[in-house]
């Protein structure tokens, strides 16, 4: 069974507002769930602290699924003490609020698709990680594991909760990998750092069809799911992917110290490899359309065009 009405946190947000134009192709009802006053007849007021519980709980009173994306930008701001507060809040604040408001109703939804990272892994090096392998350490580790721990309450209510473990999103048109762009396009773009860390993309449009596909309920996929393309690839092999498509150089590394100077403590994040695959979706059936890095890059530029 395939949920029809879909309540979606983060709506306006890359992946949030791409999912909503997917599920509404498809003939199923959206319902954004939104922060300020509703502007639109598929907008409802929620409150992401928890505190107006009444009102989250009518909110999402007849969806079949939640799907929980919302959360402040882990590289939208430099990581000081008060964002670094920002970024953990908007996480586990609002994925409380929303298990409390699942578990509140009668009749729950069937499916609760909660946000997460891959960050939850930690540093691992060029050791092969999936959805088996130990939590790491960390600043956005500690994140994630209170940020998936705050979902609990709606799987004990009966939801199907999935813990949508996120990697690097390939698209051109925000996210962090958005800023990389402009960069290479202007043919300054190379490795990062000294380019053998490795990263675990996944093209938009992937991450939208592992959503769709995990919101089937005849799936019955429940706990963590790596949402990361097949083939993790080294920093460097990024670089090159990017230089190739984009037809210009792609020499020029960025010293990790130049960033430490510009990011502060994000820069080991942006230097820390975790090479992530997505065991579960890929034995559950799951296809992927754009499999390497190349190939999800190229989409982005496609989807830039058009």
């Amino acid at each position: 069974m395939e949920p029809r009405r879909v309540a979606i946190t983060g709506s306006h947000g890359l992946i949030g507002g791409a999912l909503a134009d997917a599920l509404r192709r498809e003939g199923r009802d959206v319902v954004r769930l939104v922060r300020g006053e509703p502007r639109a007849d598929d907008e409802q007021r929620w409150d992401p602290s928890g505190r107006e519980q009444e009102r989250n709980a009518a909110a999402i009173e007849g969806c079949d699924a939640v799907v929980h994306l919302a959360g402040a930008g882990v590289a939208d701001r430099r990581w000081t003490a008060s964002y670094k507060a920002v970024i953990r809040d908007s996480r586990v604040l609002g994925t409380a609020a929303v298990a409390a408001a699942i578990a509140s109703l009668t009749t729950p939804p069937r499916v609760f698709l909660s946000g997460s990272a891959i960050g939850w892994y930690g540093y691992t090096g060029d050791r092969v990680i999936d959805e088996d392998s130990p939590g790491g350490s960390g600043f956005l580790a500690a994140v994630a594991r209170d940020w998936e721990a705050a979902a609990r309450p709606a799987e004990r209510a009966g939801a199907r909760t999935v813990l949508l473990r996120t990697g690097l999103v390939v698209s051109g048109a925000g996210g962090a990998w958005g800023r990389l762009f402009p960069i290479f396009r202007a043919g300054v773009g190379g490795p990062i750092g000294g380019g053998r860390q490795y990263w675990s993309p996944i093209s938009l449009d992937d991450h939208i069809a592992a959503v769709r596909f995990l919101l089937d309920d005849a799936t019955g996929l429940a706990g963590p799911v790596n949402l990361t393309g097949p083939h993790p690839v080294t920093n460097r092999e990024v670089a090159r992917a990017m230089g190739r498509v984009l037809r210009r150089p792609a020499v020029f590394p960025v010293p990790a110290p130049l960033l430490r100077v510009v990011l502060g403590e994000f820069a080991q994040d942006v230097v820390g490899s975790q090479r992530v695959v997505p065991r579960r979706l890929l034995d559950a059936g799951f296809s992927f359309a754009h499999p390497t890095v190349e190939d999800a890059v190229r989409a982005a530029v496609a989807a830039r065009r058009g």
